[in-house]
């Protein structure tokens, strides 16, 4: 007989509580192997596949594309031992069946030995690893009748609904008059946030493909539209409205409500926001900032580069500074633990550096960097760079950095206080580099100058430490002989 087996939604990394549904990628009545991806879901952090560690039947789907789940809510049940066509594997005859409290049952990760999971998730995987205990946080009360996250929906096939052909691609769900240009999530979601019907839109992609500048633009027509409505239907209630107001004295103005905008602070935007309340409420910060010429930085870059190996980034060169800055002031590679009133330092450097993207500001990490040179150092940070834009980041490589470097000045501004990226002890700023009158060699000349700062935590050292720090940061910008010296 067989087995129904239910599959809840795993911890993906430290700090997510929930995820938010983007992507079916089977359906019901679907045969699923073991590790199989089975949805794609949007964390605080990263966009991911989520692998089923077990093999197959899907008998259920709870939450519908769009909806958010906690931490430890049912995914979908799998009946393992059975066929697609509902007999147990190895009988032809009779469909297998399970009671409720078989698929309870399945809930703590235990399984046969033959469809064991090979790929570990917090609470499933192979039998040799022990399951870690999480307390879920409890779901928010109800604030004006409505909840924080809608209830997970429970999708089933109707009885005698064809099962999808084998080898049939079950990632998409296609609409009645055939399956929506769309390949980009975010683009999905852009147009689901703002309740935008997809197949009503002519995509200016190749083949049709519909790109996130067709949503927005359909979006503002919408928005034009709905303003030229709304103006045509106050207009004749001008007069009345005014005289009421006259009649009736002081009261509280809603002209200009239809302009506001309300953006839930949730998935990336929402971690950004903790994140940074959470540092400023515990982090006593202070930032000192100097001025460098980085004329010479510059020129040996463009040495470097000349040679005719991999192109060196700048943020390697400054990444490697700062290892070798680190080394020499250790208190700041480093951490509080707050309930141990103790100071963690790190002998390793990960090192976590700012990428803006469409979701938002994200913050990858290089592990090791300590270890990397500079050709070494710009290849994880393209690396980096470009699965943060399309949102492939695993939460392993967006945890665990002991310091952050943020090249602020891609944005063509010169300074900045940095916010701690909690729960590191500092982060380097680096403004645009740009020529500007300096004193060189005792005579006024044109120099490419530009600003750092540094914010740390007041905790971990004092202001002795975090401007020797950022001297021996500005000295190697002005000559990077110096980095050599202490090589």
């Amino acid at each position: 007989m067989a087995q129904v087996l239910e599959f809840k939604l795993p911890d993906l990394g430290e700090g997510l509580t929930e995820a938010e549904i983007v992507r079916w990628l089977v359906e019901v009545g679907d045969v699923v192997a073991v590790d199989q991806p089975v949805v794609e879901v949007e964390t605080a952090k990263a966009m991911v596949e989520v692998p089923c560690p077990y093999g197959g039947v899907v008998t259920a789907r709870f939450g519908a594309e769009g909806t958010e789940l906690p931490v430890g809510a049912p995914l979908l049940t799998v009946a393992v031992g059975e066929t697609a066509n509902g007999s147990p594997a190895g009988d032809g005859s009779g469909a297998g069946t399970a009671d409720a409290d078989g698929a309870r049952d399945g809930a703590s990760g235990r399984e046969p030995a033959a469809e064991g999971s090979g790929n570990v998730l917090v609470g499933y995987g192979t039998s040799q690893a022990p399951a870690r205990r999480r307390r879920v946080r409890p779901a928010a009360p109800a604030v004006n009748g409505r909840s924080r996250a809608p209830e997970p929906v429970r999708e089933t096939r109707p009885a005698g609904t064809p099962q999808a052909a084998p080898g049939a691609r079950t990632g998409r769900t296609a609409p009645a008059d055939g399956p929506v240009p769309v390949i980009s999530p975010l683009v999905r979601r852009l147009a689901r946030e703002n309740g935008l019907d997809l197949r009503k839109l002519t995509g200016s992609g190749p083949d049709g493909l519909i790109l996130r500048a067709d949503v927005e633009h359909a979006l503002r027509a919408a928005d034009a539209q709905d303003r030229t409505g709304t103006t045509a239907a106050t207009a004749p209630a001008a007069t009345t409205t005014a005289t009421s107001a006259a009649t009736a004295g002081p009261a509280r103005s809603t002209a200009g409500t239809a302009s506001v905008t309300r953006v839930p602070l949730k998935g990336i935007r929402g971690a950004v926001a903790d994140k940074l309340s959470r540092s400023r409420t515990e982090i006593p910060d202070a930032t000192c900032w100097v001025d460098a010429d980085a004329t010479e930085l510059m020129r040996t870059r463009a040495a470097m580069n000349a040679a005719g190996g991999p192109k060196i980034s700048v943020l390697a060169l400054l990444a490697r500074i700062c290892t070798a800055a680190l080394a020499r002031f250790p208190e700041l590679n480093a951490s509080v633990d707050t309930e141990a009133r103790e100071i963690v330092r790190y002998a390793d450097v990960h090192l976590g550096f700012a990428a803006q993207t469409e979701r938002g500001l994200v913050v990858p990490v290089v592990r090791d960097a300590h270890t990397r040179d500079t050709e070494s150092l710009t290849a994880e940070f393209a690396r980096l760079t470009e699965a943060a834009r399309a949102g492939t980041l695993t939460p392993a490589e967006l945890t665990g950095g002991t310091f952050t470097l943020n090249n602020y000045g891609v944005f063509g501004v010169d300074g900045s206080t940095p916010i701690i990226n909690h729960p590191e002890a500092a982060m380097l700023g680096v403004g645009r580099i740009v020529p500007k009158p300096w004193v060189h060699e005792g005579e006024l000349a044109v120099r490419q100058v530009v600003q750092l700062s540094l914010t740390f935590d007041h905790r971990v050292c004092d202001g002795g430490t975090a401007g020797g720090f950022l001297r021996y940061v500005a000295d190697c910008v002005e000559q990077p002989a110096v980095l050599l010296r202490t090589l």
